[in-house]
């Protein structure tokens, strides 16, 4: 009797671990077809960036917007125009050499919530300059807005 109640209780326990990791596999599947954890870390970057008083107010009309945008085409609410993402450059560029490192550049998007650290970027071994890097900040902006 005791071998069975434990091989039972043993099935038992396998079977909640499969589930829960049925269920862990789902949820992340879920996340990333929707890209639910992009869209949490651009919006937790624009509530850095702007700091409002009403933060819960701020986020529900930066999801009004989207929802809007996508319904009628209007552009997608960037909460960082070309003056933001040059002010931005001229930080890093602390030396004034007109140009950044790819590594920095990567950090910079890693901070704004564009690019993941396990993201693969092509270096092409040039400085990224101040024109690329707001192409490329406008770029990865609207890639990740329209994907929701």
């Amino acid at each position: 009797m005791a071998v069975t109640l434990r091989g039972r209780l043993a099935t038992s326990q396998f079977g909640a671990m499969e589930a829960n990791s049925s269920r862990e596999l789902e949820a992340r599947n879920y996340l990333e077809k929707h890209r639910i954890m992009e869209l949490l870390t651009y919006l937790a970057s624009a509530l850095l960036f702007f700091r409002p008083e009403k933060p819960r107010e701020y986020l529900i009309s930066i999801l009004e917007r989207l929802r809007t945008a996508k319904v009628s085409g209007v552009a997608f609410p960037f909460f960082m125009d070309n003056s933001n993402i040059a002010a931005m450059f001229q930080m890093l560029d602390s030396s004034n050499k007109g140009s950044i490192s790819f590594i920095q550049y990567k950090e910079a998007l890693k901070t704004l919530g564009l690019c993941t650290a396990d993201e693969v970027l092509k270096d092409d071994g040039h400085g990224i300059t101040c024109e690329k890097f707001m192409c490329e900040v406008n770029k990865k902006t609207q890639e990740i807005w329209s994907a929701f």
